[in-house]
């Protein structure tokens, strides 16, 4: 091999590396967007504008929330994927990614090869919330009523593709009830119409509707978790009220462009992690009823290979399947 040629190629390489560290030294140079592919109000965006607001205040630039919903988070991760990789533009996302690229054909980016993976923030079991008109107060009794009333039982969630539909569809295959699904734009306007009877139950993130279960506007009957959580410990988990291997979650995570320099995404997960792990975050997460997970880049990256293995097992075993 020629060594001039090897020497030119070393001399780029450590040029390569030295312009990336530089990048990450001066990292953020402008305002940072993170995009939560839900609307206002819902679990995701209150887990990212934490973040944006001790984000801001770490780096001296503000860091803005974007909301950008619809199709079951595809609209909000198509933006990120086409932005420019400097680390400017992040995703703050759910366990809807990792089912989207099973459940919709025609996806204009790939879930996996478009994104880096930069840190799993926490992870927030479903609890089965329901109207308080739906005459019932413990799974036994909503089971014993979707025998007879099934097919007249709507169940929300915040949108198709989302862990808390697919959960749905397979609570009612576990059920063998005539449920149907009624997806939203988020989790607000789904919980919304819950509270006002328009739709009976749903497989909500904790975190989402910990206020409407404590001011009574919403009964809880089960956490699909292994354990009962801090938040709602006087609620069963699904094991505890006659349901077993009923558990169901989702997650938040930060997500970059696939383009972004390995510098970049190093350091956005160690200013994150920082955050996260104060005190004060940690309980802020708990209290809303998630679990501190702070996985670094490769952690995440191979929990999303798994989570997409096991929703894509879900996706096919409900059959749906939905155009982009």
């Amino acid at each position: 091999m020629n060594r001039g040629w090897m020497r030119a190629a070393f001399a780029a390489a450590m040029l390569f590396g030295a312009t990336a560290a530089a990048q990450a030294d001066t990292y953020p140079a402008r305002p940072v967007t993170i995009v939560v592919p839900y609307p206002a109000g819902g679990a995701t965006d209150m887990i990212a504008r934490e973040v944006s607001q001790r984000l801001g205040e770490t780096w001296k630039q503000p860091v803005v929330v974007e909301n950008r919903a619809g199709a079951g988070t595809t609209i909000g991760a198509g933006s990120v994927a086409r932005a420019k990789g400097d680390g400017h533009t992040l995703l703050m996302t759910t366990s809807a990614h990792t089912i989207s690229g099973h459940l919709y054909k025609g996806l204009p980016y790939d879930p996996q090869k478009d994104f880096r993976a930069v840190t799993l923030v926490t992870k927030v079991p479903l609890v089965l919330v329901v109207n308080n008109d739906l005459p019932v107060k413990t799974l036994p009794e909503l089971l014993e009523y979707l025998k007879t009333h099934g097919e007249q039982v709507n169940f929300a969630s915040p949108g198709n593709g989302t862990a808390q539909h697919l959960s749905g569809e397979l609570f009612k295959i576990r059920t063998k009830s005539g449920i149907t699904h009624v997806p939203y734009r988020g989790d607000a306007p789904a919980i919304t119409d819950l509270m006002g009877g328009q739709v009976q139950m749903m497989l909500a993130t904790a975190t989402a509707v910990l206020p409407m279960i404590d001011s009574g506007k919403l009964r809880a009957l089960a956490v699909a978790h292994d354990r009962r959580i801090q938040a709602l410990s006087d609620v069963p988990t699904f094991a505890e009220a006659g349901m077993p291997d009923f558990e169901a979650a989702t997650w938040f995570g930060l997500l970059a462009p696939a383009s972004v320099d390995d510098a970049v995404v190093e350091k956005v997960y160690r200013d994150v992690s920082a955050l996260v792990d104060t005190p004060q975050m940690r309980k802020r997460i708990e209290d809303m009823g998630g679990d501190v997970m702070n996985s670094g880049p490769a952690d995440f990256e191979a929990f999303m290979r798994e989570e997409s293995e096991k929703w894509g097992n879900a996706v096919q075993a409900s059959g749906a399947s939905l155009q982009n």
